[in-house]
Formats: structure tokens, C-alpha cells, sequence
């Protein structure tokens, strides 16, 4: 399965892209009052893209080498991912008010910032470790 790699992480790849614009795009709009972000089929999309993300990601971490992994650089990611999907949840939610929804939404593009950083690197700190190194 090795010989696919190339072909799966660029689909991880492009789900990233694609995944952070329409939760970028998702956010705006619920921070300018509008209501289309919570359809049905908005929704169904997102979650068609992260199920290929998580599908692509779990096909990349079964055809890696476990050494790849001995820094925790993926546990570090997995765990902002985690946050990442629960601070961007508390932005797209119904409940949460005008005042902190640009809160959450800045709080979650911040985490995938750092993830991301983390994902490039390949090192647990992320953007601290090349802004230190």
C-alpha cells in the first residue's frame, strides 16, 4: 500500500484545505447573522469531507513506519484536533451568543493553526520549535 502514499496524503491534504475553508466560510457567516451555515446540506458536506479527511488520515498512519511517530508529534496533533472540533462546534452552534461566537471561531483557527504547524514540522511544538530552532 506504500506505493499509494503519495496519492492519499494528497487527498489528506486537500480535505485539510477544503475542511478549514468551509468552516472559515461557516464561521463568517454565523458571526454575520446568517442562517445558511446550519442547512442540512451545508452540514452534509462538511461532514462528506471530514470523513474523508479522518479516512485518508487513518490510511496514512497504517502505512507509515511507527518510527515516524516516536517524537508524539502525532499525539500532539490528535489532541488539537480534539479542541479544533470542539471550539469550531461551539462557534457553529445555535446556542452560543453573537458576543463569544467570534471568540470561538478565532479560538479554532488559532488550533488549526497550531496543528498545522505541527503537521509541517513533524515536531510535538510545532511553529514554538522553528521559531526557537
Amino acid at each position: 500500500m506504500m506505493e499509494f502514499y503519495p496519492q492519499i496524503k494528497a487527498v489528506h491534504v486537500y480535505c485539510v484545505l477544503l475542511s478549514v475553508a468551509l468552516f472559515s466560510l461557516r464561521g463568517l457567516a454565523m458571526i454575520a447573522g446568517q442562517r445558511w451555515p446550519r442547512a442540512n446540506p451545508v452540514r452534509w458536506l462538511s461532514w462528506s469531507i471530514d470523513t474523508t479527511l479522518l479516512t485518508a488520515a487513518l490510511m496514512l498512519a497504517a502505512i507509515l513506519p511507527g518510527a515516524l511517530f516516536a517524537n508524539h508529534w502525532l499525539t500532539v496533533k490528535l489532541v488539537f484536533l480534539v479542541v479544533y472540533v470542539v471550539l469550531g462546534h461551539r462557534c457553529l452552534s445555535a446556542s452560543t451568543s453573537k458576543r463569544t461566537r467570534p471568540l470561538w471561531f478565532i479560538a479554532a483557527l488559532a488550533c488549526y493553526g497550531f496543528m498545522y504547524s505541527v503537521a509541517r514540522s513533524h515536531h510535538p511544538a510545532g511553529i514554538f520549535w522553528s521559531l526557537l530552532a
